[in-house]
């Protein structure tokens, strides 16, 4: 019983725990985006320029990008760096071995990302929303960077560029709880060079890209939500006609 107990226990703090180990940082709420055919495209640029370095998305084809507006010359054009045909998967040039070696981790593959980052702190797109806005510079890190969201992360800031590059502000503040504790707390971010977006322009750009992640991850998501619309309506008109038809069956019997 005390095992069973123990057991409920674990799996009832799960959530929070996973919260805790990445920073416990608040997450904002992720525009969406994904009906937005001129924000998915701008996601999708964003991606393929900034993401498809080092991370794969091994379930999805450029000739999917189709599904959102481009034709096969744009993508041919704009988002085909290398010798991959319209039909290949997006992969990554970069082996797992020097991705490891590099980063201490290989690059997850961002199919499913939007998915996968879902939680009790929000879903995955607030999750990725957020984690791309909280970067800041720490000179203790490999990389250079640091991030609220995922403390320590492996990853460097690749859209520091956009966003320029900003310092973390922290004060100590006495616990109200626990006399004589004080606790290293987090103020704000302040910005120490300009990036080539302000800071609305990033936002909206990091909004793009994760509508584009959330959308690669079920590119079928607003056909279905269509298509469930109609079924529930037809669902209903039939539930109507077998109830009138069943009363006028049973009519003479009663």
């Amino acid at each position: 019983m005390k095992l069973l107990k123990s057991l409920i226990a674990t799996l009832v703090l799960l959530p929070a725990l996973a919260f805790a180990a990445e920073g416990g940082y608040p997450l904002d709420k992720a525009p969406d985006r994904t009906k937005d055919m001129s924000a998915l495209q701008s996601g999708a640029k964003l991606f393929v320029n900034y993401c498809l370095n080092c991370h794969s998305a091994s379930s999805m084809r450029y000739n999917r990008l189709r599904d959102i507006g481009l034709t096969e010359d744009q993508i041919k054009t704009n988002l085909l760096f290398t010798s991959d045909k319209v039909g290949d998967l997006m992969h990554v040039a970069m082996s797992p071995k020097d991705a490891k070696e590099w980063f201490g981790a290989a690059p997850p593959d961002l199919s499913v990302i939007a998915r996968a980052k879902a939680s009790e702190a929000g879903s995955g797109p607030d999750w990725l929303y957020t984690y791309l806005r909280t970067f800041y510079k720490d000179d203790t890190r490999p990389t250079g960077w640091n991030n609220m969201v995922f403390p320590n992360v492996g990853m460097p800031h690749v859209l520091w560029e956009l966003e320029g590059v900003r310092t973390a502000k922290y004060e100590d503040v006495k616990d109200p709880e626990e006399e004589g504790k004080v606790e290293h707390k987090f103020i704000k971010f302040e910005q120490a060079t300009p990036g080539t977006m302000t800071r609305l322009e990033y936002d909206v750009a990091v909004a793009n890209l994760v509508s584009y992640l959330e959308w690669m991850g079920e590119p079928t998501q607003n056909t279905r939500k269509r298509l469930g619309v109609w079924v529930l309506l037809f669902l209903g008109l039939f539930f109507v006609l077998a109830w009138r038809l069943n009363a006028s069956y049973w009519k003479e019997v009663k």
